[in-house]
């Protein structure tokens, strides 16, 4: 009972300072000075309004821009990425000429060649180089990129000469971190705010996903901010690769980099890329943050050669997600969409006293056809003012109640042609945003992943410690003994509590899980050339502190798929040898591979994963790596220990359960 007690009270004790660890910047709370500039830039904001432009035929106020992302220039996968980066650079920004474009991150794979390290490469940065160089693409308009976490892979500092991001990108060389570019087109002024998150230092895959921002980094975001409003600017839109749920922001408390944009009335969307549509789950990762902005998750370019054209019309943003190669491209910028419709910053009013449905159209070739349609009304031809401006007069107060359908068919000279439908409203009716989309932007990433880890601890251990203080109390005689009617659930919790009463069984078991949640998982290179130690709550290197963030999906799933199958197969074995099951037939190698084939899976899947950790994180990481090598051998060992027990350990629960079966021949002596 006082193992059991004194376990019971380290496991509390230990989840809750792991948390403690990871989270203590946010326990600490906003810093003063930050909190109150943000409370600043509020009241300044509040001040500032801008002209209500009326939406007309007329091309004025006008600007667009493109944003790609995750384009993952690699030297051993996918060639073509190169070549319809140079026919995106050259075809599609000569078409749709727009005055910049972002580029928001992992511009490079940083993979070795068998896929499981990472560093970077020299040659790719020069391909990433050469590209934008041959097309002349700089020429014709702003290239603005930004890191993501591959161009910081195994980067022992920025400014490094592993730092090939400072001297093969375009901002790079001139900015240290993140930094803010603003363009004047006319008469308005348009600031793109870049958010440099990556990790300083970059660790090696897989602890480098998360992003975070420094004191001084968003110090330094706040007064790019401010210097923007002083330049007198009409609309912002910040951009950076990691989405705001993957940002970790010591210092601006819970809201995190959101509190900090939602602060500047000015800011309309934060665009990002990194979750890949997590893999085509989320395809339209959208979301409108509680702070005020839209935020806005960008498909890759590496499998699926995705860009955005986004567009301010009077000050109105629209955007719309586009494959490469798709012509004709069409966005609508007035009625505008109504899932993206941003409260408080752009008015139905404007909308609902416009004179015109208003799209931008870009093909290749000579635009034929341009129509459009409300609901069910009739097919009326769009009038062109501009290269790329459509037009058509509307009677906007015919649909000021509810939602309502537009239509658009494109048709361009060489037969290619768009169909769209969009949905708008002008008495400011609501559309939900995807749920899962919602889910993945604007929760806190890190702390769902702590989640896991402590559902993972408390799903593994306390039902071990309940039936060890279970079979206390029934020894003593202070409850009765469980009768376990439900013929599987009642032999598995059998076979738990049995487990649970075996010393050199449980010591071990609850020991390896205290062990995960406050010892080093692992000494090993980290970062090439620099040793460090990870734990469950961060990673020391470099004279550096990571907080800990995807260690704790880790070592979720070092619970659940490896030592809870593992420990079911160590209840069901002794439970074997506590009624002399499965122990006495001497059965051929053929049928005991079978018999354990389970546990052989596992540990063929535990060698496979200390050989990445291996590979990612060189010899050392592999021979000091509690979570992963030494796990082996303690599995092995337990596993044994579990099929031979000796008789004396199971003296304790044979007291409670030998009159249920057939009782050991040695105990009932």
């Amino acid at each position: 009972m006082r193992f059991t007690t004194v376990a019971f009270s380290l496991i509390v004790f230990i989840v809750i300072f792991s948390i403690f660890v990871a989270n203590l910047a946010s326990l600490i709370g906003i810093d003063k000075q930050l909190s109150n500039r943000l409370d600043a830039a509020v009241s300044d904001g509040q001040t500032r309004e801008h002209e209500r432009l009326r939406l007309d035929d007329s091309p004025n106020h006008l600007m667009w821009f493109l944003q790609i992302s995750d384009i993952h220039i690699s030297m051993y996968l996918d060639p073509a990425r190169v070549p319809q980066l140079v026919e995106f650079c050259n075809r599609t920004v000569d078409i749709i000429a727009p005055s910049v474009v972002l580029a928001s991150g992992d511009l490079t794979d940083a993979k070795t060649s068998n896929f499981l390290g990472s560093k970077q490469h020299e040659q790719e940065w020069r391909w990433y180089h050469e590209v934008l160089r041959d097309t002349n693409v700089l020429n014709k308009t702003v290239w603005l990129d930004i890191r993501g976490n591959h161009d910081n892979f195994n980067v022992p500092a920025l400014q490094t000469r592993q730092d090939l991001f400072t001297n093969f990108s375009v901002q790079g060389r001139r900015h240290t971190r993140s930094y803010m570019q603003q363009i004047v087109k006319g008469g308005e002024r348009y600031t793109f705010i870049a958010v440099d998150a990556s990790l300083d230092p970059g660790p090696k895959r897989p602890f480098n996903f998360v992003g975070m921002l420094s004191l001084n980094e968003t110090q330094h975001l706040i007064n790019l901010a401010e210097r923007s409003r002083q330049l007198d600017t009409n609309y912002t839109i910040w951009f950076g690769h990691y989405p705001t749920s993957c940002i970790l922001t010591p210092g601006l408390g819970s809201g995190g980099i959101r509190n900090l944009i939602g602060r500047y009335r000015e800011g309309y969307a934060y665009l990002s890329g990194h979750f890949h549509t997590l893999g085509g789950a989320v395809p339209r990762m959208y979301t409108l943050q509680d702070e005020g902005f839209l935020e806005l998750e960008l498909g890759d370019w590496m499998r699926h050669r995705r860009y955005r054209l986004g567009a301010f019309d009077h000050g109105h943003f629209s955007f719309v997600d586009v494959h490469h190669n798709q012509w004709p491209v069409v966005l609508v910028t007035n009625p505008k969409d109504a899932l993206f419709q941003i409260p408080g910053k752009e008015s139905f009013e404007a909308m609902m006293h416009s004179s015109h449905i208003r799209l931008l159209v870009f093909s290749p070739a000579k635009i034929t056809e341009c129509q459009v349609k409300l609901d069910a009304g009739s097919w009326r031809d769009c009038k062109r003012v501009s290269r790329e401006l459509f037009v058509v007069p509307w009677e906007p107060a015919q649909y000021k109640r509810g939602l309502h359908k537009l239509f658009v068919y494109v048709l361009d000279d060489d037969g290619r042609s768009r169909m769209i439908e969009q949905q708008f409203t002008l008495d400011g009716t609501r559309l939900r945003f995807d749920f899962l989309a919602k889910l993945v932007l604007m929760y806190d990433t890190n702390k769902v992943f702590q989640t896991f880890f402590s559902v993972a601890l408390i799903v593994y251990l306390v039902p071990l410690c309940v039936f060890r203080i279970w079979h206390t109390l029934v020894r003593r005689g202070t409850v009765v003994k469980p009768r376990l009617r439900s013929f599987c659930c009642g032999s598995w919790i059998r076979k738990m509590w049995i487990l649970s009463t075996v010393d050199r069984l449980m010591l071990p078991i609850v020991g390896y899980c205290l062990y995960l949640t406050c010892g080093p998982w692992s000494i090993g290179e980290v970062i090439d050339g620099h040793i460090g130690v990870v734990f469950v709550w961060g990673i020391f290197v470099n004279n550096a502190f990571l907080p800990g963030t995807l260690t704790y999906l880790y070592g979720f799933f070092q619970l659940m798929l490896c030592q809870l199958p593992l420990t079911i197969i160590f209840a069901n074995n002794v439970s074997r040898r506590f009624y002399r099951r499965g122990t006495e037939t001497n059965y051929g190698w053929m049928m005991g591979l079978w018999k354990n084939s389970a546990f052989i899976l596992i540990m063929t899947v535990e060698v496979l994963l200390a050989g990445i950790f291996w590979n990612s994180y060189g010899l050392l990481a592999f021979i000091i790596t509690p979570l992963r090598a030494w796990s082996i051998v303690l599995n092995a060992v337990i596993w044994y220990q579990s099929r031979y027990i000796p008789d004396k350990c199971l003296r304790s629960a044979a007291t409670v359960w030998s009159s249920s079966e057939p009782k050991l021949s040695s105990l009932s002596q």
